[in-house]
């Protein structure tokens, strides 16, 4: 067997530096999106606010400066390929030593604290690691800095099957339309079906790693996101909750095999400054 080797502090370079490119380059899909909406949208309070927005990444890219003051928690989804073997220590720790020295470096704001005393470390770990198994000789890595304006308002619910398609349709809408102004919007939308309460939640997170616009190749689930997209997009909230069309930026709906009594769901919101930055080692 090719077993390659990798020493973990590779890892933690690579994380540092994916820290600093999220929090402060904002992927161009979703400028695109910004001023998708922009063009589209009838409020011109609407238009004024995704025009601050285009203008916000920008003066974030140039400067170097976080798009956003809430540099959330930390998560990293790592696909460690089986035919890698890592050296040089702890793997955990190596992604925490990245995400400390990127959010030192990139002087962003520290959020990571007890949930019990809320005492505040000042170093923003230990990160959220989401890790699975890949085939193959290569380590992805994506970091996703998850502020809580979305996440404060994401919710989970085990429905009796019975509820169908149907009742999925109204807990998604109505999870939206609850959240108001406050997770920020434009919002994205992830929305997990199946599995069990924590494989939902993680499928709904996982969707919004997904391109801009990108719909599911399952036929069904994508005309299941586009009328997901037109019915949030129906609730009148718009850019930062101040009226329009564009309440929603997308909605991705991902789904798992799921027991016969059952019928979870998961709606995991994203606010409209949705950054992730990707790198292959």
């Amino acid at each position: 067997m090719d077993v390659r080797e990798v020493d973990v502090a590779e890892i933690t370079e690579a994380v540092r530096r994916l820290c600093i490119e999220a929090n402060t380059e904002l992927d161009p899909d979703l400028l695109d999106a910004y001023a998708r909406a922009r063009d589209n949208e009838e409020s011109p309070l609407g238009r004024d606010i995704l025009g601050k927005m285009l203008e916000n990444a920008a003066i974030a890219r140039q400067e170097k400066l976080p798009a956003c003051q809430d540099t959330g928690m930390a998560l990293v989804f790592l696909d460690l390929g089986q035919d890698v073997h890592l050296v040089g220590g702890d793997l955990t720790r190596a992604v925490d030593e990245g995400v400390r020295r990127g959010y030192a470096q990139g002087r962003f704001r520290a959020s990571t604290l007890d949930p019990v005393t809320r005492k505040n470390p000042g170093d923003n770990t230990p990160a959220v690691l989401h890790l699975r198994l890949a085939p193959g000789r290569d380590i992805g890595l994506t970091v996703m800095p998850k502020g809580f304006g979305g996440e404060n308002f994401s919710r989970v619910r085990l429905f009796p099957p019975a509820a169908g398609l149907e009742g999925v349709r109204r807990f998604v809408v109505e999870t939206v339309d609850l959240a108001g102004s406050r997770p920020c919007p434009p919002v994205i939308v992830g929305v997990g079906l199946g599995g069990t309460l924590e494989l939902a939640a993680l499928t709904a997170k996982r969707s919004l790693l997904r391109p801009m616009g990108r719909r599911n190749p399952d036929p069904d689930l994508a005309a299941l996101e586009m009328e997901l997209l037109k019915a949030v997009n129906r609730l009148g909230i718009g850019p930062q909750g101040l009226g329009g069309r564009t309440t929603a930026l997308d909605v991705r709906v991902d789904a798992t095999p799921t027991h016969i009594g059952s019928l979870p769901v998961a709606v995991n919101l994203q606010c409209h400054c949705h950054r992730q930055a990707s790198a292959t080692l």
